[in-house]
């Protein structure tokens, strides 16, 4: 008699996008777990996308797991680092799968943080028009955010994540003990994310990051289960209603215009995007504040909680003879921008967010109050 087939435990967190719909599974082990991987598309083949650090750790732990389903697996070691999310290593990935003559039903692992999983999820919406892939998150920042709601793509020397699609994995696997191995700084980038989410939709789960950092900064267990599945709840509520960011999923991108005009302009690696975007958060708030949405108890209440994390929480000069001008111009560029006008996701209160214009004048004033002197 066959033996019945494994099924897959019932995922925490699932994503309703109808015949694109999918589970994010959180836990402890799932690396290793055959239980992770019960259900999935099978293939010929199978490529593990992994970066010259991750890989070492984890890659040959997952490929074992993965033997018993894919006949032939692969492994690719991308160089590690924001500086490399662009088109000569995506073209790596295709290399890769094109000389193993990989065919459409090969399936994608992208194992590894942010880079790692924009990057293959990319080559998996190109490849032969579109190869199923699953996402294996380990780092904090990738799990509670990068990871879920399909966005993929690299960066121009002019604009963060300017080229890429939206392409939903097949399932979203978190593995908490991959954050034991994660840097402190790493760590740190991951939970401006986190902070993110109770401004713009959460003021509990707020207040609750408030009172438990210190468990999530030691790495407590269940601190940090906690914090990974509220925060991919929220998301997926919000991708659930616009999953191709035309209006409710551009909340998300609290902070994260001032951020990624920062990594642009300080060159891509110099912050990590988490520590760029606890900084935009600040500017943002302050923003806030002066459009009338929240108080200044609330922002010196954020930024006290973004220090907190160890993250920056002063603008850097980007050009000592015209900061200001520096920043528009990047801004311009963000994919939030409408004919040449920037917009901010700003708070109308706490725990709400919406998309804004922002006049000039308002935004010299956050940066003066917020910002490196020359």
């Amino acid at each position: 008699m066959n033996a019945t087939p494994s099924l897959a435990p019932r995922p925490q967190v699932e994503i309703a996008l109808g015949a694109r719909s999918y589970g994010i599974h959180i836990g402890a082990g799932l690396l290793e777990s055959p239980a992770s991987y019960a259900g999935l598309p099978r293939a010929a083949a199978a490529l593990i996308v992994s970066n010259t650090t991750v890989g070492p750790l984890y890659a040959q732990r997952l490929a074992a797991a993965l033997a018993p389903h894919y006949p032939q697996l692969h492994t690719l070691a991308l160089p590690d680092g924001e500086a490399y999310k662009n088109w000569d290593t995506l073209n790596l990935i295709f290399s890769t799968l094109l000389e193993r003559g990989c065919d459409r039903q090969t399936v994608l692992f992208a194992l590894g943080g942010g880079v790692v999983g924009d990057l293959s999820g990319f080559a998996a919406a190109c490849y032969m028009r579109g190869v199923p892939f699953v996402q294996i998150p380990t780092t904090l920042l990738a799990q509670v955010d990068s990871s879920v709601g399909g966005k993929t793509g690299i960066n121009h020397p002019l604009g963060k994540n300017m080229i890429g699609a939206f392409y939903q994995p097949q399932r979203v696997i978190c593995d908490l003990d991959s954050l034991r191995t994660l840097p402190a700084r790493e760590l740190s980038a991951g939970l401006a994310e986190v902070i993110k989410y109770g401004p713009i939709a959460d003021m509990a789960f707020f207040d609750w990051v408030e009172t438990h950092l210190d468990a999530l900064l030691a790495r407590a267990p269940q601190a940090l289960a906690h914090a990974v599945q509220r925060s991919c709840e929220i998301k997926a509520a919000v991708v659930g209603q616009d999953e191709r960011e035309s209006g409710l999923r551009a909340i998300l991108n609290f902070g994260h215009t001032f951020g990624h005009a920062i990594e642009a302009g300080l060159g891509y690696g110099r912050w990590l995007h988490g520590e760029a975007v606890g900084c935009g958060m600040v500017l943002a708030a302050r923003l806030s504040q002066l459009q009338g949405g929240v108080d200044e108890s609330f922002v010196q209440r954020l930024i006290a909680l973004i220090a907190r994390a160890g993250l920056p929480t002063v603008a850097p000069l980007l050009d000592a003879n015209d900061n200001l001008g520096r920043y528009l111009a990047l801004m311009r560029v963000d994919k939030k921008a409408e004919a040449g006008a920037i917009k901010f996701v700003l708070l109308d209160r706490p725990g709400s967010a919406q998309l804004c214009r922002v006049p000039d004048e308002l935004l010299a004033r956050a940066l003066a109050l917020h910002g490196a002197r020359a």
